[in-house]
């Protein structure tokens, strides 16, 4: 009896959980789970200890605390995969909260908790299954963060100040740990969040009472402090003066490469670099991404590089001209094809909550027309804040998916809560209620017919792709006594299954550039096999090697890495020494 009883009590945890997981087992059985780019893959190596040969959990993308965590789970038992079982875990869990909630919204109506399921099951295969099976932490975050946005909208009434705080810890904790997993893109969600606070206090009555401040006051206030907390612990974390350099390096590093790159890129800018002490030869490093190679290309080199391009490049832009440019881009994406489904749902979500709104401003009666205006407000709000935050990132130049996707999320997810708010609390008509849900069952039906190919297609893309990533893989595990430098544009494009042929032993290769050349970890990782530089490296020890592919040798030739040594009044050669397979050779460096 106790057992059917508890069975009852948390059956929508139960029907929700069964779902997910079936879900979870068929993209399985259908796709393979990757690592999406090489920044999660450089993340999993370092936290798992392939790029030191010990975990360590300063990765510089996720704060300390998160990072720490998860090179515990690899300390514990190496041969798990745990970050990315940390990353799908947080997918995947995202939707089985917003199913939970929704279902629990049912009223115990088997029908509706059925439709709720199906539309999330929809959701994910129609709409989010190419960022489910490749994994990015961007977009983990931004799912975090949207599922504590629409917890919160959707948190059932109460009136004690503790009983509304601790119904939403939910909440709070999802903006933490995505705080901690990708800081960036959560203080990007943030506006929505605070939409998100105005719009359950815009539902009190009387809005302004010492109690509502205790109640919103301390649900801001505890994420606050965790977000803090979580940030003091990483300051301590790379509180020493070796990171501290590294951090102004990566820093400088970003602005160059990420938002000015047509400094290091157009040769009308190399005279300037002359004057500021870039020679050709470190121009042609940075260019190419090898500038791993020359110890001389510092914090302080880099920042000059930076300073440059903010102060002067940046100043030198016409940014009326930008604005205008960017306002007619702006509109462009958010009604054609390019970002499709993800604008197309938020067009259905904004239509949504204006028709619950009209109604209710029209024909409800007065609290129902009070709170129809409300959401009508919202609107405006949601609209002009999205805007702030598109234009902000375009003037940019930094839209990439994993970034214009996760604000999509985000805002579909505020607005959506607020739609399901309002059926539950006011109620919409039936007609506005089901039609909206045929037009997003549409939707996502048609996204899933579209949606499903465009992941086979990719995922065969990467299958390809990663033949040769997987031979110079083993080549160089199986040749364990040398050391293989790694040409940068050589090896970007490749990226990893995360549960499959897991090693997470010590790698005895890295690449000449990225984002953790020359940190305390790079210098690390060259002290496991006695070098101190890569160039001596290469040059006088008989056991260190470069590998590059046959298409970037043949478009970039040798000349940058042959310069670079010349620059130092050394002659060398550089001589073909193997073949990895048809694409990859090993070169050596002779003088």
């Amino acid at each position: 009896m106790k057992r059917k009883e508890a069975c009852k009590k948390y059956e929508n945890c139960i029907l929700t959980l069964v779902v997910m997981l079936l879900n979870v087992i068929l993209m399985g059985i259908c796709f393979d789970f990757y690592y999406d780019l090489n920044d999660d893959m450089m993340m999993k190596d370092i936290m798992s200890g392939v790029y030191t040969g010990t975990p360590d959990g300063r990765n510089m993308q996720t704060l300390y605390l998160l990072g720490a965590f998860i090179g515990l789970c690899y300390r514990l038992c190496g041969r798990i995969p745990w970050y990315g079982l940390f990353l799908c875990l947080c997918q995947f869990g995202c939707f089985y909260l917003l199913g939970v909630r929704l279902t629990g919204l049912m009223n115990r109506r088997r029908t509706g908790r059925a439709a709720v399921l199906a539309i999330l099951s929809l959701l994910q295969w129609g709409v989010c299954l190419l960022h489910l099976v490749n994994v990015q932490y961007t977009i983990t975050c931004a799912m975090l963060s949207a599922t504590a946005i629409f917890l919160f909208v959707t948190t059932p009434e109460t009136d004690g100040v503790k009983q509304f705080i601790v119904k939403n810890i939910p909440s709070m904790l999802l903006v933490i740990l995505a705080y901690q997993l990708r800081t960036e893109m959560l203080l990007l969600t943030l506006p929505f969040a605070g939409l998100a606070g105005m719009f359950r206090w815009a539902q009190e009555k009387p809005i302004f009472t010492k109690k509502n401040g205790k109640k919103y006051g301390g649900v801001v206030g505890l994420m606050l402090a965790g977000m803090v907390l979580s940030g003091l612990l990483d300051m301590a974390a790379y509180g020493d003066a070796q990171w501290q350099d590294f951090l102004d390096f990566f820093d400088a590093r970003t602005t160059v490469y990420d938002f000015y790159p047509e400094v290091i890129t157009q040769e009308n800018y190399a005279g300037d670099l002359e004057k500021l002490g870039v020679t050709p030869v470190q121009q042609a490093l940075l260019r190419n991404y090898n500038f791993g190679l020359d110890d001389a290309i510092d914090t302080q080199l880099l920042k000059q590089v930076a300073d440059y391009a903010v102060y002067t490049v940046g100043a030198s832009r016409d940014w009326q001209a930008v604005f205008r440019e960017k306002g007619k881009l702006y509109v462009y994406r958010l009604f054609h094809g390019e970002d499709a489904p993800y604008n197309v749902m938020v067009i259905w979500a904004y239509g949504a909550v204006l028709a619950a709104g009209l109604v209710q401003a029209v024909k409800g009666e007065k609290e129902q027309r009070r709170r129809g205006l409300a959401d009508l407000g919202l609107l405006v709000l949601t609209a002009a804040v999205r805007t702030a935050v598109w234009l902000f990132l375009l003037m940019r130049g930094r839209t990439p998916e994993r970034i214009t996707h996760s604000l999509y999320l985000v805002e579909f997810a505020l607005l959506s809560a607020v739609f399901v708010h309002r059926i539950h609390s006011c109620g919409v008509p039936k007609g506005i209620r089901y039609g909206m849900d045929a037009l997003l069952l549409l939707l996502a039906a048609v996204g899933l017919i579209t949606g499903i190919g465009t992941v086979e297609s990719d995922q065969r893309q990467r299958e390809e792709v990663n033949r040769d990533w997987q031979d110079v893989d083993a080549y160089c595990r199986a040749h364990d006594t040398s050391f293989y430098f790694e040409d940068v544009y050589s090896t970007v494009a490749f990226s990893q299954k995360m549960f499959a042929g897991v090693d997470n032993s010590l790698a005895n290769y890295d690449i000449l550039g990225g984002w953790m050349n020359k940190s305390p970890l790079y210098q690390e990782k060259l002290a496991q096999y006695n070098m101190e530089s890569a160039a001596e490296a290469l040059l006088y020890q008989d056991n260190v090697y470069l590998i590059m592919s046959d298409a970037e040798a043949a478009a970039q030739g040798f000349g940058w890495l042959i310069d670079y040594y010349a620059d130092q009044g050394i002659t060398v050669s550089v001589t073909r020494r193997d073949s990895i397979n048809e694409n990859f050779a090993v070169y050596e460096v002779e003088d």
